[in-house]
């Protein structure tokens, strides 16, 4: 893997360990529409990330 495609995936397993932190911290019970919205924007951001990374190759 080149140091270009390393850093990408680097940096897509920091978004996502962004994402699992957020999803862990949501209480069910108090959570709104704009979290769960940004929740839904971040795995839309990932998606295109690894879609790039996939392109990339």
């Amino acid at each position: 893997m080149e140091k270009r495609q390393s850093g990408q995936v680097d940096e897509l397993k920091n978004r996502l360990h962004q994402f699992l932190e957020k999803l862990e911290s949501i209480e069910p019970e108090t959570t709104d529409l704009d979290e769960i919205d940004q929740l839904i924007r971040l795995i839309d951001e990932l998606e295109d990330q690894m879609n790039k990374i996939k392109k990339d190759q």
